[in-house]
């Protein structure tokens, strides 16, 4: 067996003689003009989109709720003149812009819905003010009232003269 040869590198220096480091390429921190203007844009467009759609979606909810609270005050009437054995109405003051079953506490018509009423001619006064009656024997004085949209369409809560009960269709502009 023949003997091996190694050969060894020793250093002649503590520390090696490259003291560089593996060339990176840097990127210097920050945003190029370009990132920005596309930036700037995106953001603009939302500003721009973002209002015209909350107000559409505030004037449904408006509208929603305006609905719902006529149809439950129209019931809620009628309830009250069949349980408690009085006559009660349901109130719509067209020049105020209000409505409800309590002449102290009417509800505000928000902006931009519209209310039409058809009632009995014993019901209207000449200050704009239109009433359903709900007779506790069952039967109402009977009418309509119209919730509508700044489109015209809408809705008409209908109330039965005969049995008083409370129906909704709607209206197409």
């Amino acid at each position: 067996m023949e003997p091996r040869a190694a050969t060894a590198r020793t250093p002649t220096c503590a520390t090696p003689a490259d003291r560089r480091p593996p060339v990176r390429l840097v990127r210097a921190a920050g945003f190029t003009l370009i990132e920005l203007v596309v930036a700037l844009a995106i953001a603009a467009l939302a500003v721009a989109l973002v209002p015209p759609a909350l107000q559409a979606l505030r004037d449904g909810m408006n509208y929603r709720d305006t609905v719902r609270a006529v149809v439950t005050d129209l019931r809620a009437a009628r309830q009250r003149a069949l349980g408690e054995g009085v006559e009660a109405r349901f109130l719509v003051d067209l020049a105020q812009r209000r409505f409800g079953p309590d002449p102290q506490s009417l509800r505000e018509l928000p902006e931009p819905l519209q209310m039409r009423v058809v009632v009995a001619g014993i019901e209207w006064s000449e200050r704009q003010v239109g009433a359903i009656r709900f007779l506790p024997q069952g039967g109402a004085t009977g009418g309509s009232v119209d919730v509508l949209r700044a489109d015209g369409s809408g809705v008409r809560v209908t109330v039965d003269w005969l049995s008083a009960s409370v129906s909704q269709t709607p209206i197409a502009p």
